[in-house]
C-alpha cells in the first residue's frame, strides 16, 4: 500500500513573502531632476540603491504638460506614496535642474509629512567649460 505524497504548496517555486516589502527604510534620499520638458523623482536608500521612482510622464502627463509644476507635484506624490506606507520618516532632498517643477516637487514632499534633514541644490555649474546652448525662447 502506497502513501499519498503531501502537497507542500500550489506553486513550485513560490516565494513566501515579497522581499521588496520586507525592506524597511527609515531614512532615504529623494532626488528631483527638473528639466524644462519633464520632472523625474527618484527615491533611494542611504547607500544609493533605488527604491522607487516616478516621472511626470509615468504619472499620466504627455507633451508640454509634462514640464508643468502640477505634473512635478503628481510625480513626487507617486514616488513617495509607497514609501510613507513602508515607514520612511526622514529624507534628504537633492534638487537638480532649471525646470518649473523644482518648487512644486519640494512642496509635495513636505506635504506628505516627511521630515527633511536638508535640501541641497546639486545643479551642475560649469567653471566656464563648454559653450552653453542658445537661450530658450518662450
Amino acid at each position: 500500500m502506497t502513501k499519498p505524497i503531501a502537497k507542500i504548496g500550489l506553486r513550485k517555486n513560490a516565494r513566501i513573502g515579497s522581499k521588496k516589502n520586507e525592506r524597511r527604510i527609515p531614512k532615504g534620499v529623494i532626488h528631483v531632476q527638473a528639466s524644462f520638458n519633464n520632472t523625474i523623482v527618484t527615491v533611494t536608500d542611504v547607500r544609493g540603491r533605488v527604491v522607487s521612482w516616478a516621472s511626470a510622464g509615468t504619472s499620466g502627463f504627455r507633451g508640454t504638460r509634462k514640464g508643468t509644476p502640477y505634473a512635478a507635484q503628481a510625480a513626487a506624490f507617486n514616488a513617495i506614496r509607497t514609501l510613507v506606507d513602508q515607514g520612511m520618516q526622514r529624507a534628504e532632498v537633492m534638487i537638480k535642474g532649471p525646470g518649473l517643477g523644482r518648487d512644486a516637487a519640494l512642496r509635495a514632499i513636505r506635504r506628505n509629512g516627511m521630515l527633511l534633514s536638508f535640501v541641497r541644490d546639486v545643479t551642475p555649474m560649469p567653471h566656464n567649460g563648454c559653450r552653453p546652448p542658445k537661450k530658450r525662447r518662450v
